[in-house]
């Protein structure tokens, strides 16, 4: 289950900017997750609540939006999204096409934090 390692890098980075900007809460950690990067939601959501134990974002939720696959088409030379993950083919002329330009993201969007330190 790599997602579990993805979750605890994802725990790393957050906490370093929690420690570097003095943050006293996280509610929630914004990620923007890709529909090609190969992460299945359910098991990072899971995989998060177990990471987060004992660190400076338990009881933080992990909210992901998640990224279309757009992919460039050298024949209409324009950015095409995908519904399809199956096919890396133009959705208009049917165009065969390797040039990813956005759906493999992994990466925090932003932290959303509490206005008032935690009461411990």
């Amino acid at each position: 289950m790599h997602e579990l390692s993805i979750a605890m890098n994802l725990v790393e980075v957050a906490e370093s900017a929690v420690k570097h900007h003095s943050i006293a809460r996280v509610e929630s950690v914004h990620l923007r997750l890709g529909v090609f990067s190969g992460v299945v939601q359910e098991s990072l959501l899971f995989a998060y609540e177990f990471a987060t134990a004992g660190t400076l974002l338990a009881g933080s939720r992990l909210i992901i939006e998640e990224v279309p696959l757009v992919i460039y088409c050298p024949q209409c030379q324009l950015e095409r999204e995908l519904d399809n993950i199956q096919s890396l083919e133009c959705p208009v002329c049917g165009t065969a096409s390797n040039e990813i330009r956005q759906g493999k993201e992994i990466e925090i969007a932003y932290l959303e934090v509490a206005d008032e330190p935690s009461i411990a």
